[in-house]
């Protein structure tokens, strides 16, 4: 049980915010790949993250680990063995799919399972284009949940062209890190960009990629080269909810250090803007092919706008954060598109209506694929519900901040991807 006050000022100075989530993961899966030691630091060591190193390392990778610095020691391509138990993904998707798509072509079985919110996710949109492909993969039951076998490859993985039905960044991934594997060339055609991390990846590491409008192919490998240091950015969906408590709240003139800024994720800046925010990137900078700044937030008046379509997958994440900035916007805001919020790790898009209905009621509605989100409505304190999901108690937590207070049933969530979140809203 957490509580959080109003905060009566404005959030001002500096900030640093964790590594990001997703370069973390790929990181640790592409340098188990190659054959020498990479030293990635800024790793983000929530449990999440650490899901993937815990993988990783059952599969007979040696990873050492330094607080937010971490040595991974590669074994090649086809250096991965057969995991004496079963791995558990904890509740991290990224995890799962991401190592599906990297052992469906092995010769050997693994058994996936994970957490009770893990195990009711489908994974169904990833094993289908992999058992397309010549995977064997059985799953519990026809939603394809955990526990999830997968069988040893008994023939040749095959280069697949897959058009994809919903834009995801991760079973994108997955069918990227096969295609290494493959007999020849496999394509993915998404129907919107999303998240490019793994393709950056994978051509820092030496991979061929041809990227055609939004197709992606990727050739067979023999072998990756690994950097020998990986320096992990500032997660922007952890900054999120500094962008948006110090865009709400008055008297803000905050910076933000070191933030991610790829142009598959920076939707959440470019919505605020269009809604009247005032966020300045300072000292651009890229490092293994991956764009960072500091951003400098002050307090803005907002007005409600309407978007959905091809910027939904660059901010799908920061939706629930996104939505408390636009409680406190003047006007209606209306997000489109927003079905995939159904299968996250909670139904994000029931918990924004029916708990941050609690702190503004009447303020927000939704239709299957729809947010409506009616600004300028009295704010009250609540006692909201997190579904153990730490992006919905985050953007609870701001949302209580910048209004009359909250209660969270659970705070313990939050060290999936943000460990000292609670610790930093503190100050």
């Amino acid at each position: 049980m957490k509580k959080i006050l109003p905060i009566a000022h404005g959030v001002r100075g500096e900030l640093e915010i964790p590594g990001d989530k997703s370069i973390s993961h790929r990181s640790i899966i592409l340098s188990s790949l190659g054959t020498t030691t990479v030293e990635v630091s800024n790793f983000l060591a929530g449990a999440d993250c650490l899901s993937t190193v815990n993988c990783m390392k059952s599969l007979g990778v040696k990873i050492e680990r330094f607080g937010e610095k971490i040595l991974v020691t590669g074994n090649g391509l086809r250096g991965l063995r057969e995991p004496e138990n079963i791995l558990d993904a904890g509740n991290s998707g990224t995890t799962l799919r991401l190592l599906m798509g990297l052992l469906a072509p092995q010769k050997f079985l693994t058994t996936f399972t994970g957490d009770d919110s893990l195990r009711s996710r489908p994974m169904a949109r990833v094993i289908r284009p992999l058992t397309e492909a010549g995977a064997s993969i059985v799953g519990r039951n026809s939603n394809k949940n955990l526990p999830i076998t997968i069988l040893p490859a008994e023939k040749i993985f095959r280069g697949i062209t897959y058009k994809m039905p919903v834009a995801s960044a991760q079973v994108k991934s997955a069918l990227l890190l096969a295609g290494l594997y493959a007999e020849d060339a496999t394509t993915v055609i998404e129907p919107a960009p999303s998240r490019n991390h793994t393709e950056k990846m994978l051509a820092a590491f030496g991979a061929r990629l041809e990227r055609t409008g939004n197709a992606i192919k990727i050739f067979p490998a023999e072998k990756l080269t690994a950097p020998e240091k990986i320096s992990v950015p500032g997660d922007i969906s952890s900054a999120a909810y500094w962008i948006v408590l110090a865009t709400i709240l008055d008297g803000s003139d905050v910076t933000i250090k070191n933030v991610g800024v790829n142009e598959t994720r920076t939707g959440l800046l470019d919505v605020l803007r269009k809604m009247g925010a005032t966020i300045e990137l300072r000292n651009e900078r890229t490092s293994g092919g991956e764009r960072a700044a500091d951003l400098r937030v002050v307090s803005s008046k907002l007005r409600g706008v309407e978007f959905g379509g091809e910027i939904i997958p660059r901010l799908i994440d920061e939706i629930p954060a996104l939505s408390v900035a636009a409680a406190f916007a003047e006007g209606t805001t209306i997000i489109r598109d927003v079905a995939e919020l159904r299968v996250k790790e909670s139904d994000r898009l029931a918990a924004i209506v029916e708990e941050f209905n609690k702190i503004s009621p009447e303020t927000f509605s939704a239709t299957d694929d729809c947010l409506t989100i009616r600004g300028g409505r009295k704010k009250f304190f609540a006692e909201c519900a997190t579904r153990g999901d730490h992006r919905m108690a985050m953007s609870a937590a701001i949302f209580g901040a910048a209004a009359e207070g909250v209660t969270l049933d659970d705070d313990d969530c939050v060290k999936i991807s943000y460990p000292n979140f609670f610790d930093v809203l503190k100050v």
